[in-house]
């Protein structure tokens, strides 16, 4: 089932009826469905399809040199050639008589034990653009080898690429299209449990209920998701184990640099390294105060809503997991689940909020958009702001995200108008997001206000 991604499609297909030499480069995070998009795209095309392996230079030539004959002759025992360059340079004569897609997937792979692969790329593609018909993707999950040794500056194919997708998992409202049966509420929490990564969604059934999804595909020891943090881990970096304790202090609590360090009993030099390739690889996010560019209040949280829902809440219940205790691990998060997705309805009404603003809905086109928290000095106490949007002439749309049970009342909007003093913009509108409605005395507040917008969760759908 293939879901989503009109737009990398359109543009890849403008790139393809065009004729001429394309080379669109493909990358993310793995099981984003960049395969899938590739695969959908190239479906009823002329393709020769090579992924290649963590292996040494010489498997991976057999293979490329067996992909290209299954395309040119199925019938016949395939030779091996002598090199890429050869194998390269007989694609490119072929394309030269007809338009021929050439995917190269997980190309970080091939060019580890080939070292001089992409320089006989560039070298090709300097000779043939102008007369090969050739469409060359070159995909990676690795997503520093992609952006550093194919589309940077210091690689030799630098200036060769004629488009790049960084192909990012799904946001909320594409996620929804994944489910036609569960509630709205039941897929936002959903959303909340694995996140917007195609391979995650498709693991969780639109048959069963969110109790039966967690306990079936979340809590259960044979599932595809139950080790799925740990195993990507393992793909992913050297250190499995470092990276694995930084997530969990993370998750329990440590959001600053020192206190991540001291958790895991590492220099913040190193911790900082740690956390940065976090980040390259879509888990981890470094924040700031919104409009701060440089503080000492920056902080990490979990980017990637499954790694943060696992790290919560698998570790604290593992041995009862491990002895078949499925329905008391249940009971456990069950409890924490609605103060869990406060964050989760965060993200999704940010989502929300540019897809107005995109529409030209929202209170004012926005060119800004983040979380605040910082020092209250008039009340000396922390304090924090849900999200704040704001443009260059001095607006401001301040906004309260609610994922409770109860309907928001006036209580939310009078702290949401007291924090908004803390900054100084001429024209100030404020939103308030609730899960469950509003009372009867916040509703007819907003209307004698008249820059007050009330936003109930099913009607962001």
């Amino acid at each position: 089932m293939f879901i989503g991604r009109k737009k990398e499609l359109e543009y890849l297909n403008d790139l393809y009826n065009t004729d001429k030499f394309q080379f669109p480069v493909i990358y993310g995070r793995r099981r984003v469905g960049k395969t899938a998009l590739i695969n959908e795209f190239a479906k009823d095309k002329d393709t020769i399809y090579f992924t290649a392996i963590e292996t040494n230079e010489k498997q991976n030539l057999e293979n490329f040199s067996s992909s290209i004959f299954q395309y040119t002759d199925k019938s016949k025992i395939a030779p091996v050639f002598s090199s890429f360059q050869e194998a390269l340079e007989y694609v490119f004569e072929l394309s030269k008589m007809k338009r021929l897609i050439l995917v190269i997937d997980e190309y970080p792979y091939v060019a580890k034990s080939s070292r001089e692969l992409s320089s006989v790329l560039q070298m090709l593609i300097d000779k043939n653009k102008d007369t090969s018909k050739m469409f060359l993707i070159l995909c990676g999950s690795s997503m520093s080898f992609m952006e550093n040794q194919v589309l940077g500056y210091q690689s030799p194919l630098y200036g060769r690429r004629t488009a790049q997708f960084k192909i990012n998992p799904f946001d909320f409202f594409e996620s929804r299209n994944y489910f036609k049966k569960l509630s709205n509420i039941d897929i936002a929490t959903i959303y909340g449990i694995v996140g917007g990564t195609p391979q995650y969604l498709l693991q969780m059934s639109d048959d069963l209920s969110v109790e039966d999804n967690i306990k079936k595909n979340i809590l259960n020891p044979l599932s595809y998701l139950f080790e799925e943090p740990i195993n990507l881990l393992k793909q992913e970096v050297r250190e499995p184990n470092k990276y694995n304790a930084i997530i969990s202090a993370i998750a329990t609590g440590s959001s600053k640099l020192s206190e991540i360090s001291s958790k895991v009993s590492e220099e913040t030099s190193a911790c900082s390294a740690y956390l940065n390739n976090l980040i390259s690889l879509g888990l981890v996010k470094k924040e700031t105060p919104f409009l701060e560019k440089v503080s000492k209040r920056t902080i990490y949280s979990i980017e990637d809503n499954l790694f943060r829902f696992w790290y919560r809440f698998i570790p604290a219940n593992i041995s009862i997991i491990q002895n078949e205790m499925i329905e008391l691990a249940y009971e456990n998060i069950e409890r924490q689940l609605s103060s869990y997705m406060g964050a989760v309805f965060e993200q999704i009404c940010k989502q929300y909020l540019w897809k107005l603003n995109k529409k030209g809905k929202a209170a004012f086109t926005f060119t800004k958009l983040g979380r605040w928290w910082g020092n209250d000095p008039r009340n000396r106490c922390e304090t924090e702001i849900d999200i704040i949007c704001v443009d260059e002439d001095k607006s401001a749309i301040f906004c309260e995200c609610k994922w409770t049970n109860e309907k928001v009342d006036n209580i939310v909007l009078d702290t949401l108008i007291d924090r908004s003093k803390l900054f100084h913009y001429t024209t100030l509108f404020y939103y308030v997001f609730s899960k469950s409605g509003f009372t009867k005395g916040i509703i007819d507040n907003a209307l004698k206000m008249g820059n007050v917008t009330l936003i109930e969760f099913e009607e962001m759908l």
